[in-house]
């Protein structure tokens, strides 16, 4: 499941003398939460599915919850299920401050960086906006048809949203500011990215790349131009299953990636190679959080 928090963009990996604080936070299928020194590769702690209670429980959906991500200041949460719904939670009293209905399982969300505007994807092909002062669904793409859409990223300056459907292919637009005489989102290409099963698109923060993931074993990493034009840069090699999540650290130069293969790896994006491997799940790695200040 994906998780975006604000302190994806509020820490460096620095280098591995001087920043051993680094902590890495991965979720699998057996049901055990991890938290790995980014260096080391140690796992300081793990949460069992039971033996040690959250600070809080947030519930409502009804099905699986396939996303999730924070407000940049720490007010709120935003989630989206398989039961067709959006709901935005009130940190502060631990209830569901809104719900949106989507019509169709929620593959995945992200906040815009103006924070005002929610972007989701679902299984029925639709990448939809979601306005929050008027509380409405005030766009809607199909790019694909019926396809699936299960992932969207948006750039960090708001500039470009890249979405990946599950036949491999990316489509990329162009965010045009509200009121201008361009559409809002104006395409700007679509390319095949994976052969097979795309899970997670992510733009680095640095908006200078774009990784995907895939039922192949593979990330690929592709740089973007100042034209927005994409060119595959590298593929990182070494997982031996489905390839679920990613996740870049704040400075752009490392990618963490989660698999099927029990294992979490961390990448150097100059080079393409695996600088650690985080092992200790019993199941599938489903998702991952990087970089995450010592708590």
């Amino acid at each position: 499941m994906p998780a975006q928090t604000p302190y994806s963009n509020s820490t460096n990996f620095g280098s591995k003398s001087s920043d051993l604080s680094v902590i890495l936070v991965t979720g699998s299928y057996d049901h055990e939460i991890r938290f790995w020194e980014a260096w080391s590769g140690i796992c300081s702690r793990t949460i069992p599915r039971s033996g040690e209670t959250g600070i809080v429980t947030f519930e409502g959906h009804t099905a699986n919850v396939s996303s999730l991500c924070f407000h940049a200041g720490g007010k709120w949460l935003v989630t989206s299920s398989e039961d067709g719904t959006i709901r935005i939670w009130d940190l502060s009293s631990n209830h569901a401050h809104r719900s949106y209905d989507n019509g169709a399982p929620v593959n995945d969300i992200c906040i815009h960086p103006n924070q005002g505007e929610l972007i989701s994807c679902d299984q029925a092909g639709s990448i939809k906006q979601w306005d929050l002062t008027e509380n409405i669904c005030t766009l809607e793409l199909a790019p694909a048809g019926n396809v699936p859409i299960r992932s969207v990223t948006i750039a960090s300056d708001g500039q470009i949203l890249v979405a990946g459907n599950n036949k491999g292919k990316c489509y990329v637009w162009k965010i045009n500011p509200e009121g201008s005489a361009l559409p809002r989102f104006q395409a700007l290409t679509k390319f095949p990215a994976h052969n097979k099963y795309l899970t997670r698109c992510l733009l680095s923060p640095d908006v200078k790349m774009l990784a995907t993931c895939s039922a192949d074993t593979t990330v690929k990493i592709w740089t973007i131009s100042s034209n927005y034009e994409f060119k595959q840069e590298k593929v990182l090699l070494g997982h031996q299953r489905w390839v679920w999540d990613a996740a870049f650290s704040a400075d752009s130069a490392y990618l963490v990636t989660a698999s099927s293969d029990h294992v979490a790896r961390l990448w150097e994006m100059s080079t393409g190679e695996t600088v650690r491997q985080y092992n200790g799940h019993h199941k599938g790695v489903v998702g991952s959080l990087c970089p995450f200040p010592e708590i």
